[in-house]
């Protein structure tokens, strides 16, 4: 006899909903109990809902999504209701999900007493009746209470916070005495946090502990166990651990999201429960908004931990330091959800002695501004590196960035590239005699406090932003930072930061800058981001309340008044010796005798005489070019430096070489090591520049 007959006989029907098709397939049993015409057929989801009452088929559709998640079989009460609208019988329905297919049976449940009446419900017994009203009154508890736990949780931003709200929730008739969140990394499962009189005695542990934590990561599958009999009969092994505290039921739910499960709860009570249906429902649905808030509140904490890490990789490693002058810098990130954008700044010390100051910022505050900002000052690093004057090196920053654009693939939905370009301000600042070679892209102009605390604008030529235009060009602009003045260089945060234009925005700073202490650029530093980002930032709005707030990075540089190049002032001769008349080489060598009238140490300065000779001699031999020497004498007597440059304009950098004892050149670079107390080779965008320095000792 087939299994169909025997459950027809037993009165049992046969059906099989297929979510997938909408359609539902029963046996004859099955549709005369679901008051279906037609005998076995399969019908159509809608026709076999329209028997269902409203109020069962919500019931039926949970049960079904709880069995789903725990892997179980969903049972469920169904009045049938007939075309009247009255209740003609009440079926008990089992359904077992395997994928979008449910299959399970029907049997009709008959129970004695006087019937209740009232439209939509028609006949049923009053046991049922009263089932019913107090389940309705439990689910109505359950919603409210799942309904603040869904809003609490949404709230919380860390792991912490979702743990201790976690802790807090009073669920109906029924709250853990202790609950533990385990975490998966590979193949272990440690313990992410806890609440409750004592921690879970297992905190790191292999995917093969018999443990019910393991189990429900392992199979994806919720654990219940009602008692502690429960509990030592599935796991003996960890039981004798877990008796101590005391608990009376355990619940253990996988925690999963988008379908891959990233650990598990485990909640403990110190009064029985039996996890009816209802019950695991409300713990299955906790576990849901559990991990989604973990996976939200983890995704923000990384996204914290990437923030800090650019941060740190795209500002300069060391606080920034130049002889003779001091230097203060912020960079204070305000303007979106991660906390960094387009500005930066950096400092550069130049082989030549000199030091590049750098800040800028590029269009948009996203993880592809920040990336293009890398890049960008990566390039420009380069380039300041190689020698070039500073509207060489915002040149070439132009074109890299142009290219860059041109490179982007398309990814808005309009199809063009993401095409970014940055403002930038570039100097070149020489410690020994405050000279400050300044070039412009598009970025506000510096201001700078003079020794009795005036502030002014500098107004330098300037060219567009980077990356608009590959071949602009960026006029120089050269200014002298006397000894006391304080220079002042930032992104347009500084100043339009709390609803502030240029204008209005730099009434705001003066007053800061000019009132701040010019001899603690640290504190100077901190006063003006306070005046814009700060307590006192809120009686200063500007008129253009809407202008979302963006980043703020600023740079402060001073001269030492006491410094060792304020003192004295700088000797120094350029000559050019070419090609044609090699004779001027007797001049360098005079001019340079000239400046060393009075030099303390006879031995440096028969040195110094021998070097000069020798590297232009080396540059009208060895390349096509003219030689250009420039020498400079800086400091007090007895402490003095001589520096030493001779260019010229071949790219061709000079190699130590091993020449032989008849030899009559090659031994340049020899001398050079041999003579000089610190030398070097710069390249430059039109060529190359081998300097030395002297230091004058006393005999």
């Amino acid at each position: 006899m087939r299994t169909e007959d025997v459950l027809a006989a037993a009165g049992y029907g046969l059906w099989q909903w297929d979510e997938s098709t909408g359609t539902v397939a029963v046996d004859g049993r099955a549709a005369r109990l679901l008051g279906l015409s037609g005998g076995a057929a399969t019908r159509r989801s809608s026709e076999v809902r329209a028997r269902l009452h409203p109020t069962d088929y919500v019931a039926l559709a949970g049960a079904v999504s709880l069995a789903a998640a725990e892997g179980t079989v969903a049972e469920a009460l169904l009045r049938v209701v007939g075309e009247s609208g009255r209740v003609e019988r009440t079926v008990r329905a089992r359904l077992r999900p395997q994928g979008p297919v449910l299959s399970g049976s029907l049997h009709e449940i008959r129970e004695p007493g006087p019937s209740y009446g009232g439209r939509g419900h028609g006949s049923g017994p009053p046991v049922l009746a009263r089932t019913r009203e107090a389940r309705g009154d439990w689910r109505r508890a359950r919603e409210a209470f799942l309904l603040d736990a869904g809003r609490a949780l949404a709230e919380a931003d860390s792991t912490a916070e979702v743990l201790r709200v976690a802790a807090t929730l009073s669920m109906p008739g029924f709250s853990p005495d202790g609950l533990a969140v385990f975490g998966l990394d590979g193949d272990r499962l440690s313990l992410v946090g806890h609440q409750g009189p004592e921690p879970p005695f297992l905190v790191d542990m292999p995917l093969t502990t018999d443990y019910p934590a393991v189990t429900a990561v392992r199979t994806g599958k919720a654990v219940y166990l009602p008692s502690p009999e429960a509990y030592e009969e599935r796991y003996p092994t960890s039981w004798p651990l877990i008796k101590p505290y005391g608990r009376s039921s355990w619940a253990y739910l996988p925690l999963t999201v988008a379908g891959s499960t990233i650990g598990a709860w485990m909640a403990a009570f110190r009064e029985r429960v039996d996890f009816t249906p209802d019950e695991r429902s409300v713990l299955t649905t906790v576990a849901r908004m559990l991990a989604q808030a973990l996976s939200r509140a983890h995704l923000h904490e990384s996204e914290r931990a990437l923030s800090d890490g650019l941060q740190r990789t795209m500002l300069p490693a060391r606080e920034p330091e130049i002889d003779g002058m001091a230097v203060a810098a912020r960079y204070v990130p305000t303007g979106g959800g991660l906390q960094v954008g387009g500005d930066w700044y950096d400092v550069i010390g130049l082989p030549s002695g000199r030091t590049a100051l750098v800040i800028g910022d590029v269009q948009g505050h996203d993880v592809r501004a920040a990336g293009i900002m890398g890049q960008i000052r990566i390039a420009l690093r380069a380039y300041a590196a190689e020698g070039h004057s500073p509207d060489a090196v915002l040149s070439r920053t132009s074109r890299f960035l142009a290219g860059l654009g041109a490179d982007a693939s398309p990814d808005t939905p309009g199809g063009t590239a993401d095409v970014r370009f940055a403002t930038c301000l570039y100097m070149e600042v020489d410690p020994s005699d405050g000279t400050v070679e300044v070039a412009r892209a598009g970025h506000p102009e510096p201001a700078i406090r003079l020794g009795d605390g005036t502030t002014i604008t500098r107004r330098v030529a300037g060219g567009l932003p980077l990356g608009i235009e590959p071949d602009t060009d960026y006029p120089t602009s050269r200014l002298v930072l006397e000894p006391g003045e304080v220079l002042l260089m930032c992104t347009d945060g500084l100043i339009e930061t709390g609803g502030h234009d240029l204008d209005t925005g730099w009434l705001r700073l003066r007053e800061v800058f000019e009132a701040g202490p010019a001899e603690d650029l640290e504190q100077l530093a901190d006063s003006l981001v306070r005046a814009v980002h700060g307590p006192a930032s809120h009686h200063t709005t500007g008129p253009l309340a809407d202008r979302r707030e963006d980043d703020i990075a600023l740079l402060l540089l001073r001269r030492d008044p006491d410094g060792p190049t304020c003192a004295v002032p700088i000797r120094r001769t350029v000559l050019t010796v070419s090609q044609s008349d090699p004779g001027q080489i007797r001049s360098a060598r005079d001019d340079v005798r000239s400046l060393l009238h009075d030099w303390s140490s006879p031995d440096q300065f028969e040195s110094a005489v021998l070097l000069v000779s020798e590297l232009i001699t080396n540059v009208l031999v060895h390349t096509d070019d003219d030689a250009v020497l420039t020498a400079e004498v800086i400091g007090m007597p007895g402490t003095r430096r001589l520096r030493v440059e001779v260019a010229d304009r071949s790219d061709d950098m000079p190699h130590p070489r091993s020449p032989g004892e008849l030899a009559s050149s090659g031994r340049g670079l020899f001398l050079i090591e041999e003579l000089a107390d610190a030398w070097g080779v710069e390249p430059r965008g039109d060529g190359k520049s081998i300097w030395f320095d002297l230091f004058e000792s006393r005999p």
